[in-house]
């Protein structure tokens, strides 16, 4: 993503977005807590604060930039909107987040909102789950 893509959404090129949209870019794993975030901008000797990490989210957030899970108990986390819809499924023991995709689920999904009269406008679907012993 470069700087035009943030002036397309009306945000101003500042350092402190342009970094986080970098490191939301190369993210690995692709879902982060601003914590995540203010660390490795720490690592990398930038000077950019957590509340400014947090601002800058929210507004990337109402920008379309970024989506923002709640998966665990008060923790959120941020991921680039790459504009291809995926569910999650949430490790409870370790917290991973695997993302995937199901043509069956997301037609059985369309198949009882019409059942019921509706036409699904968007959706998220998280799964918890644990390995099998």
């Amino acid at each position: 993503m470069e700087s035009q893509e943030l002036r397309n959404v009306g945000l101003k090129v500042t350092h402190p977005r342009m970094r986080i949209l970098e490191l939301l870019e190369h993210a690995k794993p692709r879902h982060m807590t601003a914590e995540d975030i203010y660390r490795q901008l720490i690592a990398k000797g930038e000077d950019i604060g957590l509340a400014t990490v947090y601002r800058v989210l929210t507004q990337f957030e109402s920008a379309g930039l970024v989506l923002k899970h709640n998966f665990e108990a008060g923790q959120s986390v941020y991921e680039l909107d790459r504009g291809q819809h995926h569910d999650h499924m949430v490790d409870i023991d370790t917290g991973k987040i695997i993302e995937f995709e199901s043509e069956e689920i997301e037609e059985l999904q369309r198949r009882v909102a019409a059942k019921h009269g509706y036409e699904i406008e968007e959706h998220s679907l998280v799964l918890y789950v644990r390995k099998k012993k």
